[in-house]
């Protein structure tokens, strides 16, 4: 498959790194979104096209191999938008014969009690973003079965790495810690929780694109080992060789990147941060021989890609 066409729909951290990581691997790759007018991408076209309409999902797959589904609308919109991009891409994988990987969430497990989550795991989300997420899975892998599409599903932790700015681990924490400013800690930051690299989500996805053998389930992408919040900041601190001017917050307000109107979308969320979030990927590892990025690994790079990142603001 090295060569054929990977389209990937979303132009977010995800979608671009996942556009590089392909390219690497010897593929052609189109990157989609509203504008297609971001930074050239060595071996990357950009493509501009509305993927939440069918005429814009099948003019952005045409030709297409695999599809990548890393579309994200903001907070407020996602109820009632991702269902219409699910529809169109489907609509457009179904015409064009693409095999469609959708990155995805945990959201559909809720609130577990702290259970480490595997594939395995019951969907019992309460959360209006949990169903619809579980609701738009159980779609996505009926029409894998009815023959309609060939589909595999790669759920992420938290993303955390270089270009990621609207996580937990994001842009609330890294130019604090940087510039001596205020650090971000939501809940209860002595609690085990999974971080995914931007990088392992990228690896994850493209794995999945080239290994049909994958298709027909939920996978969860490699995640390197859960550790408490407070020991990644505490690894960020040794990293930038000062002490951290950490704002616990342990019930949501704005702060930083996440305004008002993300605050109160993201508050039934919130049970992300109040008990353990562990992610066990040992079954993608075993299945693709992969070795998640060690933690620490992730956060040099993500220092070092804020620090360059704050010399342009």
């Amino acid at each position: 498959m090295t060569g054929s066409l990977h389209t990937v729909l979303g132009s977010g951290p995800a979608g671009t790194t996942l556009a590089r990581e392909l390219v690497r691997r010897g593929h052609s790759v189109r990157l989609v979104d509203r504008k297609g007018d971001g930074p050239a991408l060595d071996g990357v076209e950009r493509y501009a096209a509305d993927v939440s309409t069918a005429d814009g999902a099948r003019a952005a797959t045409a030709g297409a191999a695999v599809v990548h589904h890393c579309v994200n609308v903001g907070y407020h919109l996602q109820v009632e938008v991702m269902p219409r991009i699910q529809e169109a891409v489907l609509g457009a994988v179904e015409a064009c014969g693409a095999r469609l990987v959708v990155l995805d969430t945990l959201y559909p497990y809720g609130e577990t009690g702290g259970a480490v989550m595997t594939e395995g795991s019951p969907w019992q989300a309460t959360s209006r973003k949990g169903r619809m997420r579980a609701e738009l899975d159980e779609k996505y892998l009926a029409a894998h079965r009815a023959g309609r599409a060939r589909v595999a599903l790669g759920r992420s932790a938290d993303f955390v790495g270089p270009g990621v700015l609207n996580s937990s681990l994001g842009a609330a924490v890294f130019p604090g810690a940087l510039t001596g400013g205020q650090v971000l800690g939501l809940g209860d930051v002595d609690l085990p929780h999974s971080y995914t690299s931007i990088a392992d989500v990228a690896r994850g996805l493209a794995t999945l694109g080239e290994r049909p053998e994958g298709d027909g389930r939920v996978w969860h992408l490699p995640t390197a080992p859960a550790v408490s919040t407070r020991e990644v900041l505490t690894m960020i601190e040794k990293r930038v060789g000062q002490s951290l001017d950490i704002v616990i917050l342990s019930e949501l307000r704005p702060f930083g990147p996440f305004d008002q109107q993300f605050v109160a979308e993201y508050a039934e969320m919130f049970y992300q941060h109040t008990e353990p979030q562990i992610m066990d990927s040992s079954a993608f590892e075993q299945a693709f021989d992969v070795t998640p990025t060690p933690l620490a690994e992730t956060l040099d790079a993500t220092l070092a890609w804020y620090g360059e990142w704050l010399a342009r603001q």
